[in-house]
């Protein structure tokens, strides 16, 4: 699934669209708890978090992942998404919920992060 795909069946609003959408998400992720983020993300991972401060930012570019995604409409602050474009991180925005957005992932066939690993 790439970016663009992502954004269409999330119903989401692409908050920086300088970032590459032709990357492919491999799996997806949702978690607040940025330190359990750092020991389970991983590259090319769509990660669906309530957190919208620099940090996020800062792990979603350290693990290499395709996207953050922030649910139910949620306003990511400025200085975050000026990191997030300097970085080439793709921010997307839904108003869906975590949920919903984990449910729709799933039933396209997106896995989760193999636990595993």
């Amino acid at each position: 699934m790439t970016i663009k795909e992502l954004t269409e069946l999330i119903e989401g609003t692409d908050l920086t669209p300088d970032a590459e959408k032709d990357a492919t998400v491999t799996c997806g992720y949702t978690c607040d708890l940025l330190s359990w983020v750092m020991a389970h993300g991983a590259a090319g991972m769509a990660w669906v978090t309530v957190q919208t401060h620099m940090n996020v930012i800062a792990v979603a570019s350290l693990m290499e992942m395709a996207a953050v995604i922030i649910p139910e409409g949620i306003e990511m602050e400025e200085p975050s998404l000026a990191k997030a474009r300097e970085e080439g991180i793709n921010v997307l925005s839904t108003r869906l919920t975590s949920y919903e957005v984990c449910a729709r992932l799933a039933a396209a066939g997106l896995p989760g992060k193999n636990r595993e690993e």
